[in-house]
């Protein structure tokens, strides 16, 4: 039989909500893991710090728009490969990363610049071959299905030209002094001059500066200037529009452009661990003198034919057939139909993948690529692959960054902090439980009783969102989290207000509670909505810390209205149908009690004497 009009089941209520607590439970506790620990933010776990330092071609200062871009390149970077609870700032023309836990290293990758270009292969020979011995020109690309996924040689080798050594300054360098510039992009790191021999003379002049590795740098000339220097010089030899002779038909040219492709071969030096200049600031309409990715092999490369803008998304996936990790491209309409003529054209082929000056992969064309799908092959990691995939995906940074080491940032002060706060937090929930207990009695029980039951709920909540999502929990998370316990405790006020507001008009405990309710539950349903869509434009307009406050926030008020409909409502409905517990020394409310008797009795005289 069904409960009389505004009365409810409390029984069903109940068990609708030890359902979801058994259910999210099941799910900290047989998932993942399986450890109950939300995870914690940089301020409570500690972490890493990386610094990047923008350059630019010219040797400038970067304009705010280019790092703001930048920033929020980055910033959707980090998010992409789930590196939550992370800060993302600016610093002057430097860019700090700060990320929690041990993830320093990966987050030294999201300053990668990641300018793809697609360049047709003119020669390669391996790293250790000298560069005199000039391969067969041919050009080859990777394609999206039937490819190798191995970077082959391209040819025959040729036998023109004297052998050189790897290091040697050629006579295509236009008279530049070997140890002044930066051999192949490779050497010291962008914006510090190499170090020069001197003799022990000059060596008792020098400053603690120059015996670090800057003795050759002028005084007068800062760091981007440096940089931009060697940025010119590695570009005069590398990128050499006489590397690809306008006409091919004039020998005289083409048998220049051979000499110079073989000194630059020559000179080129493939050293995974020096810092190439170019990286991010080669220009796409000129050829490239590059290296592969691991220093195995020397290319000749082409103008940029396709531009990495052309990719429509990239992901990570395992070729189980050639058994390692590929990245997965798909391009806009208008890359596509690029990628398919230039795969029509150019079967038998080779072409590269050449991320930041480094060629990622070049294997051969098999068959037209049609559809603008294609894949990139290496020696990829799963890390390796996905961190790829993902800095495609979100868009080559409008500047080039040097990466600075990590360095351990510590979880001491923010410990502290968190103590601090949790001890006010404690001290404030306990004044309110005191209040409650002795303005609300048995109804104040409730209170602290549903607090109690939201607090469990959202720990779960918290547990599970930091394992599916990522999310971290920091000191403005738990700044959120208390001030959300606050905004579940006025939905209790504001109901039980209403059901004094009712007993004072004369009705019973028992007959006020659905009354009270229907009327309290647009009020409090009003406040939750204000109170959520405010957290909601907060975290979209804000940065940093505070996007975890209000995330918090409008995570408790969601779970406040779960509570009030599923426990507290409910519980009052049972104790009011307890004559032990309505009882007025119980309930508290034994003085609106008086007052609405007094007005039935009021109503009662009048109608008599009328």
């Amino acid at each position: 039989m069904a409960p009389p009009a505004g009365q409810i089941r409390p029984g069903r209520y109940f068990a609708f909500f030890v359902v979801i607590v058994a259910a999210l439970y099941s799910l900290v506790f047989f998932t993942g893991d399986g450890s109950p620990t939300p995870k914690l933010g940089i301020d409570l776990k500690g972490g890493t710090r990386v610094t990047l330092t923008a350059r630019t071609a010219d040797g400038s200062d970067p304009s705010r728009e280019q790092l703001q871009q930048a920033r929020q390149i980055i910033e959707n970077r980090v998010n992409g490969i789930g590196v939550s609870g992370a800060e993302v700032l600016l610093d002057g023309s430097n860019v700090v990363i700060t990320v929690p836990g041990d993830q320093g290293e990966q987050a030294k990758t999201l300053g990668q610049t990641a300018q793809l270009g697609f360049r047709q292969v003119i020669a390669a020979v391996p790293a250790g071959q000298p560069g005199g011995q000039q391969p067969d020109a041919g050009a080859g690309a990777g394609d999206g299905g039937d490819q190798s996924g191995e970077d082959q040689s391209g040819g025959d080798q040729g036998s023109e030209g004297a052998p050189a050594d790897e290091n040697q300054d050629s006579g295509g360098a236009e008279g530049e002094d070997a140890t002044g510039d930066n051999q192949g992009g490779g050497g010291s790191p962008a914006g510090v001059a190499p170090a020069q021999q001197s003799d022990g003379d000059s060596a008792d002049g020098a400053d603690n500066a120059d015996s670090a590795g800057n003795a050759g740098r002028d005084d007068d000339r800062t760091l981007q200037e440096e940089a931009a220097e060697q940025i010119r010089k590695a570009k005069e030899w590398r990128q050499n529009p006489a590397l690809l002779p306008m006409d091919p038909s004039d020998q005289a040219a083409m048998q220049q452009a051979q000499q110079l492709q073989q000194e630059a071969l020559a000179r080129l030096n493939c050293d995974p661990n020096d810092l190439d200049p170019l990286a991010g600031n080669d220009d796409p309409k000129l050829p490239l003198v590059a290296c592969n990715q691991d220093g195995t092999e020397k290319y000749v490369l082409s103008p940029v034919f396709l531009k990495g803008t052309a990719i429509n998304d990239a992901s990570s996936v395992y070729n189980a057939q050639e058994g390692g990790w590929v990245v997965n491209l798909s391009f806009t309409p208008q890359g596509a139909d690029t990628w398919a003529d230039f795969t029509a054209q150019n079967i038998g082929q080779r072409a590269a993948f050449v991320l930041d000056t480094e060629v990622v992969s070049a294997p051969t064309i098999n068959q037209a690529i049609a559809g603008g799908d294609t894949q990139i092959t290496g020696q990829f990691t799963q890390s390796e692959a996905k961190n790829l995939a993902d800095v495609l995906k979100y868009g080559s940074l409008p500047l080039s960054f040097e990466s600075s080491d990590a360095t351990t940032v510590s979880a001491t002060l923010g410990l502290a902090t968190l103590e601090a706060g949790l001890i006010a937090g404690a001290v404030g929930l306990a004044l309110v439980f005191l209040y409650c207990l002795f303005y609300y009695r048995i109804l104040g029980v409730l209170t602290i009783l549903s607090l109690a039951l939201s607090a469990m709920i959202v720990y779960a909540v918290l547990v599970l969102l930091g394992r599916w999502i990522g999310y971290t929990l920091d000191i403005a998370g738990v700044v959120g989290f208390i001030v959300g316990v606050g905004v579940t405790a006025d939905s209790f006020v504001v109901y039980f207000e209403r059901l004094k507001d009712e007993m004072r008009e004369g009705r019973t405990f028992r007959s006020a509670v659905p009354r009270g309710w229907q009327k309290a539950r647009r009020t409090i349903l009003a406040s939750d909505a204000i109170m959520f869509l405010a957290a909601g434009a907060l975290y979209v307009l804000a940065v940093g810390e505070v996007k975890g406050f209000a995330f918090t926030l409008g995570m408790t008020t969601v779970l406040d209205l779960i509570v009030v409909f599923l426990v507290t409502h409910p519980l009052v409905a049972v104790v009011s149908r307890s004559k032990k517990l309505s009882s007025p020394k119980l309930s508290g409310l034994g003085a609106v009690q008086r007052i609405g008797e007094s007005r039935r009795a009021a109503v009662r005289t009048a109608v008599k004497e009328a």
